[in-house]
């Protein structure tokens, strides 16, 4: 369901306690297990960083294992961001979501589309305007097209403590009576991060990932961006990806020093989880 003002008070404590703190318990009850692996896609990355903090502070051991999808949890560097985390921006936001109880999903789109605006504005329109050419059809464009608007006060507790003050990463983030921090996140983790990806940078995702407490990482940069990236199946054999162990070195160290390989990332994440994942056991079994 895409939010209405109805959601206006709904905010980042709802959707750990309500989605994935929810959603944890339902699938232990269905199948029987103790503990779960989960998956965290962009900004649902982040608000999983947000619950592994949490349950390690609960002393709930639910999580085998944790995969990042181009999650962004350190915000030091705002990069191409910058224009749009300023305060007078920023402000401006505010009085929308106080306003009209919600971030309209096209504010989202177009700020999107302005960090590629020769790909995603500019070049459609010297097309279509100047040429009067029918820009060719991409279909992961209609991502885009198919935004959701935000809740109002879960906006700007994104907005204004993650992204401005980066708090997760910096002192720590206030939420549900505990302070969250990067270095609570001890459970295995692999996070996938795109070479282009210009919503959550790879560089920023990897130093996010370097914060985390875990012993046990696992960080992959696969070629394309956001969503080609991800979304990448190996029968396609279209983009490689490339690995390296030590997460040690800065970014551009770990980039010099990462070996290619060509193909999707997917096999190498199922091998991941294979190992943290338990026995093979028929479906339905335990109904």
């Amino acid at each position: 369901m895409n939010p209405d003002v109805s959601y206006a008070q709904i905010g980042m404590e709802d959707y750990v306690e309500e989605g994935y703190l929810a959603a944890i318990e339902e699938v232990k009850a269905i199948t029987d297990e103790k503990r779960v692996n989960v998956v965290g896609y962009c900004i649902a990355g982040t608000t999983l960083a947000l619950t592994l903090s949490l349950l390690k502070k609960r002393s709930d051991t639910s999580i085998k294992s944790a995969t990042f999808f181009t999650a962004l949890t350190d915000f030091s560097d705002q990069g191409e961001f910058q224009p749009f985390l300023t305060n007078d921006f920023i402000d401006g936001i505010e009085a929308e979501t106080a306003d009209k109880g919600i971030l309209p999903s096209v504010v989202m789109a177009r700020t999107f589309s302005f960090l590629r605006s020769n790909d995603l504005v500019y070049g459609p329109a010297v097309r279509s305007y100047m040429m009067g050419e029918t820009p060719p059809a991409f279909d992961l464009l209609y991502w885009n097209g198919d935004g959701a608007n935000l809740p109002g006060q879960m906006a700007m507790q994104y907005l204004r403590g993650l992204c401005q003050r980066n708090e997760l990463a910096e002192g720590g983030y206030k939420l549900l009576g505990e302070r969250l921090t990067l270095d609570d996140i001890e459970v295995p983790l692999c996070a996938v991060a795109c070479e282009t990806d210009h919503i959550a940078p790879w560089k920023d995702c990897y130093r996010g990932v370097q914060q985390m407490g875990s012993k046990d990482k696992t960080f992959i940069m696969a070629q394309s961006g956001h969503i080609a990236g991800i979304v990448n199946p190996p029968s396609r054999n279209k983009y490689g990806h490339y690995v390296n162990g030590d997460l040690s070195q800065d970014y551009a160290a770990w980039r010099e020093a990462a070996t290619y390989h060509e193909g999707s990332w997917w096999p190498r994440w199922g091998k991941w989880l294979v190992k943290r994942a338990g026995a093979m056991i028929p479906a339905l079994s335990r109904r």
